[in-house]
């Protein structure tokens, strides 16, 4: 890895990319954000030429707006050719992007955009039967700083523009304007302020800047082995550094087609794979599962996909194992990433299913990694510790929050990520869990990750996720939520008397909740605080 950066900013970046590959497809993927998971419209297809072209039109549509270079964009919307064009016109006005999670409420995004002061909003109106504004209205928050709301779907009311109205506002600024406005971003101003997701407390929003943001992604290509020419299929959120930056931007930086998809559907994907010839189709572990029950498998042509990326600290070893033998992916990768840092450590091509499935991989060149005590000491090998970080891409500091920057990035500007890691003696970090999902069994620690992955041994369980909860004589105990294979359920005891013969008594689960579907977040992650709100509230 560590290929030279060859641009000072993510929009010189484009722009050079594109004089390369000219009339080549950049992107092919339906325009607008109405269509459902079954829909059946022809994909546009746009050249690298109409992408600059498009991006630099609504660049000076921003600038016609007023959008100052260093001022916050936000974009509210689905995986779709135009949430790509905003996104890169923003950089390209010299702004800062701001994602915004498509499954959350009116009062979710409103704070977003209050936090970010955001003076844009592109949103739309119609995807999956949501109406995003009248969201935003619903929250009752007055937004003085955000000063135009953009239709990219639906039809614009009161105080917003659609987008080709917004389009025309570009006749009022020079195609020379817009190049001085581009020529001033390097690789030290902001490109963007991803919000996290808020595991403790509110969202914090991560700054990164276009050279972080460039060398980590030009690093993860080369991990990746992504490839001039390759066809992406992204099925992973645009508003998660997954699908933004390991998707849209690896693609512009090697030169890669881009296929959005909005809504993931498993048939439509394998459609898609084989209708388009795809070669890139990475995802959280919950996808290639789908992929592999899905009915049409069998009689789909996916012999075109050769790359597959995923990461989680639960998954199955026998997913893997399966996903090798069924799908004809030629290498499948797995890593650990933040969004305040980017990718942090990732597997080895040649790998075998356990360190894939099981581990996050070794640490990248330029990272230091460490897994700490409570006291800051640093734990041995084969000990669960905090992981720490220290390296180029991590972010310089959360959005006008001291406060939260200090206590995640000490004086010596190690990243103190909330993880729970393991260091085996080979150097393979394996995450275990977050520190706040840990709990403690009659003064022994529990990581949910670890119990999960012996309960995935079990014959009869296909999914799992596992919580603490409240025991008046152990202080805490686990209860994990099961989602069996074949359709039949296993007796409660005969799980627990199971896991007694697999793992020490303090790890194994006290109850058992047979479940249909673990909730899932946008970015295959499982929600567990939903999961224990459930036995709370009970």
């Amino acid at each position: 890895m560590r290929s030279e950066v060859l641009w000072p900013s993510i929009p010189a970046m484009l722009r050079t990319v594109a004089r390369k590959r000219g009339d080549g497809i950049a992107i092919s993927g339906e325009s607008g954000a109405t269509h459902s998971a079954e829909g059946t419209s022809q994909p546009d297809q746009v050249s690298w030429t109409e992408l600059v072209e498009r991006v630099d039109e609504a660049a000076r549509a921003l600038i016609a707006s007023d959008l100052k270079a260093g001022e916050r964009a936000a974009i509210w919307a689905p995986n779709s050719l135009e949430w790509i064009v905003a996104a890169l016109a923003i950089t390209s006005a010299g702004g800062v992007l701001v994602p915004i999670n498509t499954r959350f409420k009116g009062g979710e995004a409103a704070y977003l955009l209050e936090r970010s002061r955001a003076r844009v909003l592109f949103t739309v109106r119609g995807f999956l039967d949501t109406d995003y504004p009248a969201l935003l209205a619903e929250s009752g928050k007055s937004l003085p700083d955000l000063a135009h709301r953009v239709l990219i779907e639906g039809g614009a009311k009161d105080d917003e523009v659609g987008w080709d109205a917004f389009q025309k506002r570009a006749t009022n600024v020079s195609a020379e304007d817009l190049a001085a406005r581009v020529a001033t971003v390097g690789p030290d101003d902001p490109c963007d302020v991803v919000f996290t997701s808020g595991t403790t407390g509110n969202p914090k929003g991560v700054v990164m800047s276009h050279g972080q943001t460039l060398r980590a992604y030009l690093d993860w290509c080369d991990w990746a082995d992504l490839r001039e020419g390759d066809r992406y299929l992204i099925a992973n959120p645009f508003f998660h550094i997954f699908g933004y930056k390991a998707g849209c931007l690896a693609c512009l930086m090697r030169g890669a087609t881009i296929y959005p998809m909005a809504v993931f559907d498993p048939g439509k994907a394998l459609e898609i794979i084989e209708r388009e010839r795809i070669t890139v189709f990475p995802g959280a572990p919950t996808i290639y599962h789908s992929l592999l029950e899905h009915p049409d498998l069998e009689t789909r042509d996916i012999s075109s996909l050769r790359l597959a990326v995923t990461g989680a600290a639960d998954i199955p070893v026998e997913l893997i194992r399966r996903v090798s033998e069924r799908l004809p992916f030629d290498r499948i990768l797995t890593g650990y990433g933040l969004t305040e840092a980017g990718t942090v450590s990732g597997s080895h091509p040649d790998d075998d299913f356990e360190h894939i499935a099981s581990t996050a991989g070794v640490p990248w060149s330029g990272f230091e990694v460490r897994t700490l005590a409570e006291d800051g000491s640093e734990v041995g090998i084969d000990a669960p510790g905090e992981v720490a970080v220290r390296g180029p891409t991590v972010m310089r500091a959360y959005f006008d929050d001291p406060e939260a920057t200090a206590e995640a990035i000490d004086a010596e500007g190690w990243l103190h990520t909330g993880d729970l890691g393991v260091f085996d003696a080979d150097g393979y970090l394996k995450i275990v869990g977050r520190i706040k999902d840990m709990f403690i069994v009659g003064g022994f620690n529990a990581y949910p990750a670890e119990i999960e992955n012996i309960l995935l041994d079990h014959p009869a369980i296909g999914q799992v996720a596992v919580v603490g909860i409240p025991d008046e004589r152990m202080g805490e105990v686990g209860a994990a939520f099961v989602v069996c294979e074949g359709g039949s359920s296993p007796a409660t005891d005969e799980i627990i008397e199971w896991s007694r013969g697999k793992m020490a008594n303090y790890k194994v689960p006290r109850r058992i909740e047979f479940v249909d579907e673990l909730p899932i977040n946008a970015t295959g992650k499982i929600v567990k605080d939903e999961l224990r709100n459930r036995l709370t509230n009970a």
